[in-house]
Formats: structure tokens, sequence, C-alpha cells
């Protein structure tokens, strides 16, 4: 009978920690679903003068905040997708955000761009995209008439 009692315990253990398993693996598969998805909708953004193109794509010689960690990533990587600053209302922030790259659009006439971060910190609490981007998706002229633009913008894998 004792060892009945106990294969029964050893049994429902095994079970509870399979299922506890599941549900932990269920639940970090959610989270990383969720940071992923990332977006924010009408959301101010600027425009900077980064001049990548003219300063050999370099980070440093920008002074930009990633260079820290993304200066030295090869060329093809800094110049692949234009540069932005991000200060979002929603994604990571500080070392976390930069090289992840955005798909921001124009919320006034649907032009899109995919940009990826430089920078963490901006003064507009938005976006502030370099000039070649900004002009790229400002295909109205209204956000250079204004001086900034209203976009959505979306965390996408590079």
């Amino acid at each position: 009978m004792r060892f009945v009692q106990q294969k029964l315990i050893h049994t429902t253990t095994n079970k509870l920690a399979s299922s506890s398993l599941t549900v932990l693996l269920v639940l970090l598969a959610c989270l990383v679903a969720t940071a992923a998805a990332q977006s924010a909708s009408n959301v101010r953004a600027t425009y900077h003068l980064y001049n990548p193109a003219q300063i050999g794509w370099n980070l440093n010689t920008a002074r930009a905040y990633c260079s820290t960690w993304d200066a030295n990533k090869p060329l093809e990587w800094r110049r692949r997708y234009g540069w932005t600053a991000f200060c979002g209302p929603v994604g990571p922030r500080g070392q976390a955000s930069c090289g992840r790259c955005l798909r921001v659009t124009n919320t006034r006439t649907g032009a899109q761009a995919t940009v990826r971060i430089v920078v963490d910190q901006c003064s507009n609490g938005g976006l502030d995209l370099d000039v070649g981007v900004f002009r790229q998706i400002d295909t109205d002229g209204t956000g250079n008439a204004r001086g900034h633009l209203i976009v959505n913008y979306r965390f996408v894998n590079c």
C-alpha cells in the first residue's frame, strides 16, 4: 500500500511539474511575441541631419549614442536602413533599443520606411529621423512645412 501511495505521489508531482513547465513556456512565448509586436500610433517625428552617407556611415562621427555598441558593426549593417533617434512612447530604452528597426508610416500619406535606431535620446518625445528618411516618407511636403510628421511605428526584424 505504501508503495502505491509513493508511486501515486511521484506520478502526480511529475504531472504538476510538467504542467507548470508548459504554462511557463506558453507565458514566455507570449512575452516574446508581445515584445516583438510593439508599436505606437500618432507619434511626432522630426528630422535630424545625421547625413550618414557623407560621414561614411560612421556612428562615432555622428556622435550617436548607440556607437558604443554598434560602431564596429559591418558597413553593410550600418547603411542598410536610414537612421533614427528613438524616444517613442512604446518600446525599449537605452542600449536595448540600439540597432533595432522600426517600420515608420506617415499617417497622412501612408508612405513607409524602415529605419534603424542609432540614438535613444531626442527632445521631441517621438522619433528624430534622418532628413533623408523624413523626406522619403513626407511625400506631400506637409511635414517639411510643419517641421514634423505624425507617424505610426512598429518594431520589425532588421
